[in-house]
């Protein structure tokens, strides 16, 4: 009878966080979100959606969204949800009035990737992972029904895709299955900025969304891979909380450390998933984690990172 119960809530629990990207956005009054702008280089630029408002994402509606603009024309990073393009195409057209010629996603939830069809109606060409196309494309999986949001270029781990526009180098470097199985980190050479999309994030737990191919795994590698690629005065720019330094990835990491070492520990000892959650091993933590003990598909965001962890360790992956 407990083995069922912990299957059950095994499952709840991981459909929760499957959706977590998507189903709050169904209780969004959009008309009440804002996108604010702010400038981190002469010609890079950073939009994000208002706080308090968006149910699976307490610290800003929506994902976050880069611009680069200038006289060669603009590139995005992200689209956010589709309801609020209207309004993302009015703050970029405050920064500039250049023809928007490119997106990059860095991976496939709607939150950051909802909005592309709008974008490529307008002339942008969208560059993604092959994984992320694939999953979009996918009729269970597809975060928008319109095929125009399709990513059009595609590539696969390996070297980086290079982008030069506008006076800058914009290198767009496939990530190891991460956060989901098909994440992109965006480094802007010359303005010293990356966008890490959302294996890092400093509001709430960090998200493993197995179902669209993260890992635990990955996660790490990827934080590993971006203290290598980013200087001590790098600005690197999640999908969701505040900017950071290459430095900030440390606690985070450790952090992720000493939450797999604790729930394997306790799958050593033989204790099912619902001992491991009411064991409360993100406790040490909770209280320098905004937003961990908030809602996050079936439980808190606390409780779906150890599921995820459990999960994987679990599986031995």
């Amino acid at each position: 009878m407990k083995t069922n119960m912990t299957a059950r809530l095994l499952l709840v629990t991981l459909a929760g966080a499957a959706l977590c990207a998507g189903a709050g956005a169904q209780n969004l009054d959009y008309n009440k979100i804002e996108i604010a702008t702010d400038q981190i280089a002469p010609n890079l630029y950073m939009l994000s959606g208002s706080a308090g408002l968006d149910p699976s994402h307490e610290d800003a509606a929506g994902g976050r969204i880069g611009v680069l603009a200038g006289p060669d024309g603009i590139l995005m990073v992200d689209a956010q949800y589709a309801e609020l393009g209207d309004k993302v195409l009015a703050a970029i057209r405050r920064i500039s009035q250049a023809p928007i010629r490119f997106l990059v996603n860095t991976h496939i939830h709607r939150d950051h990737t909802a909005g592309n069809a709008k974008f490529a109606k307008l002339g942008a060409t969208i560059f993604a992972r092959e994984e992320l196309r694939a999953g979009m494309a996918g009729a269970a999986r597809a975060p928008s029904a319109d095929p125009a949001g399709l990513p059009v270029v595609t590539y696969g781990l390996g070297e980086p895709v290079r982008i030069h526009l506008d006076n800058e180098i914009v290198d767009l470097v496939p990530i190891r299955a991460a956060h989901t199985g098909g994440d992109t980190m965006i480094r802007f050479e010359k303005a010293n900025a990356i966008m890490i999309g959302d294996y890092y994030r400093n509001y709430g737990y960090p998200f493993i969304d197995i179902n669209n191919g993260g890992s635990l795994k990955g996660m790490l590698e990827a934080l590993d891979f971006t203290m290598k690629a980013a200087g001590p005065d790098t600005r690197l720019v999640p999908g969701h909380g505040t900017l950071i330094k290459r430095a900030d990835l440390i606690p985070y990491r450790d952090m992720i450390f000493a939450i797999q070492g604790k729930v394997a520990q306790l799958i050593q000892q033989g204790k099912s998933l619902q001992d491991v959650l009411a064991a409360h091993v993100t406790a040490p933590f909770d209280a320098s984690v905004p937003g961990g003990l908030l809602p996050a598909g079936a439980g808190t965001s606390a409780d779906r990172f150890i599921t995820e962890v459990y999960q994987e360790l679990k599986g031995g992956k």
